[in-house]
């Protein structure tokens, strides 16, 4: 089996998965099998049929913690794989037995599950990182895998030179919105990575929300505003939720109130042509009228440092990414 020069040009059984529906079209998306096309509807896709084909059609995943476990069930949800084609290790097994109980499979040997699967999908913390390349190196096969990272403040050509195996290695950097398809994530990789694997894993992840192409040096940032970032949009809907509850809401009235508000503010945004490039100030400016309780609001808030906070906050994630392989 070979990687072909060119997107969707297959020379072996390697094939990539089925694009989500969500967000997307309503048309068939169709993929390759030897030569011929298989065509699989959104309603097939819904009904688990169409199960990803990535070499023998199983992914593995290194690390079964919130986001290697979070990626697991958003994958199947999306109907992008099944359980039984997913392996998820941990060294501590006995914290994967909800996910066995979900149909899943799951181990404590790295080496042999990478062995029965053709993409890697590495999920641990930078300083475990080292360790488990160490431990997969000789179960993997440039011919028939696709190692795909989400760990932070690690190149790929540290990957690489570490494992000492050419084998094409993606970036991903996602956030725990992959539970329900609404992640973001970006991703990166070599100018030499094939063509073929990046829609690969691009299809992979757009089954989990949206996704971007970045360069590598903005991997870090992208960790601080993305992956750091859902927390920090949670915390500001837990906040806006107990302004609701001292204005007089009871509190799970308050979280769904401000949870749902926040949504319509993302949608306006994310639904937007992106050529007309409108900025979040014009509908705030929208949303303000002279001498109103909005704008009342948002001067206080202003006032005390609500912008400032967030960007400090984000910067300061940034920086501590920096320190998380090496530090």
């Amino acid at each position: 089996m070979r990687w072909a020069a060119n997107p969707g040009e297959f020379t072996g059984g390697f094939e990539p998965v089925v694009l989500n529906p969500l967000r997307t079209k309503s048309i068939t998306h169709q993929r390759r099998r030897g030569q011929g096309m298989i065509a699989i509807t959104h309603d097939e896709m819904s009904a688990g049929k169409g199960d990803a084909m990535v070499g023998n059609g199983r992914l593995v995943i290194l690390g079964g913690g919130n986001l290697g476990s979070a990626m697991a069930r958003g994958l199947v949800r999306a109907g992008a794989y099944r359980a039984e084609s997913i392996t998820v290790t941990r060294r501590a097994e006995q914290r994967l037995r909800s996910l066995s109980a979900e149909g899943f499979q799951v181990t404590v040997d790295n080496r042999e599950a990478v062995r029965a699967a053709s993409l890697v999908l590495i999920s641990v913390r930078p300083r475990q990182l080292d360790r488990l390349l160490d431990d997969i190196a000789d179960a993997l096969d440039g011919e028939n895998h696709v190692l795909v990272s989400t760990v932070t403040d690690v190149q790929t050509s540290e990957i690489r030179a570490r494992l000492g195996v050419d084998v094409p290695v993606v970036r991903a950097m996602p956030n725990v919105g992959v539970a329900v398809g609404e992640s973001m994530t970006c991703l990166a990789c070599p100018a030499d990575v094939p063509p073929a694997v990046r829609e690969m894993v691009v299809d992979v992840f757009t089954s989990l929300g949206r996704t971007q192409f970045i360069d590598e040096e903005q991997m870090t940032p992208a960790t601080a505003l993305c992956a750091c970032g859902i927390a920090f949009f949670l915390r500001a809907i837990r906040a806006a939720s107990q302004g609701g509850v001292q204005v007089g809401f009871h509190a799970d009235e308050a979280i769904q109130l401000a949870a749902q508000t926040a949504r319509g503010a993302a949608e306006l945004l994310l639904a937007r042509d992106p050529a007309s490039h409108q900025h979040p100030e014009e509908l705030i400016d929208s949303v303000t009228t002279p001498l109103g309780v909005t704008i009342a609001g948002l001067n206080e808030m202003e006032h005390q440092g609500f912008s400032s906070a967030l960007i400090r906050g984000i910067v300061t994630a940034a920086e501590k990414a920096q320190q998380l392989h090496s530090g």
